[in-house]
């Protein structure tokens, strides 16, 4: 937990301070995600929050609502929810996951759906070196669960000596040169 939680925190303020910025005419724009617009980009993160927040105490996991426009407010809580030490005891009885791999998939989404937000509005974005790393070394270990369970697409081609963000990108199925 000590060592997750700044990490955690400081992706999910990142991605809070990207959402914060959206504006109207831009929920309709493609992102590095091809099954998202922005809309539907927030919309995930809203649901990644609640779902997050609801397993940190041991609940459920949750099926994706609408779009709401609170996603600040809901990352807000998951924070709050992973703060407290037991939520990081045991496994998910929902999920059947130990928490931990719980945490590092929150610490993925957060970096690389900010990454997505950001490329799509046209914001700057440079995720905690660190995150990238624990985010990347998880990644790698769990690609084929994770391309199994629909969370990733096909790998995409990245120089073995690139970035260790774009080698991320490119485990999970992102162009890391992708643009609108």
């Amino acid at each position: 937990m000590e060592d997750m939680m700044p990490l955690m925190t400081r992706a999910t303020e990142r991605t809070v301070e990207l959402v914060r910025t959206v504006r109207q005419d831009q929920l309709g724009l493609p992102t590095p995600c091809a099954k998202f617009d922005v809309k539907d980009l927030v919309s995930h993160l809203e649901w990644v929050a609640e779902m997050f927040e609801s397993l940190a105490g041991k609940g459920p996991r949750l099926e994706q609502g609408p779009y709401a426009g609170d996603f600040p407010e809901r990352a807000e809580r998951t924070l709050a929810a992973w703060s407290r030490p037991e939520a990081w005891e045991g496994t998910s009885p929902d999920m059947g996951l130990p928490m931990g791999v719980l945490a590092h998939m929150y610490l993925v989404d957060m970096v690389v759906h900010g990454w997505d937000l950001a490329r799509a509005t046209g914001q700057k974005y440079e995720p905690a070196p660190e995150a990238v790393s624990r985010a990347l070394h998880f990644t790698d270990q769990m690609v084929e669960m994770g391309r199994q369970r629909g969370a990733f697409g096909p790998p995409v081609a990245v120089p073995d000596d690139a970035p260790a963000f774009d080698r991320l990108l490119g485990v999970i199925g992102r162009d890391p040169a992708w643009k609108a």
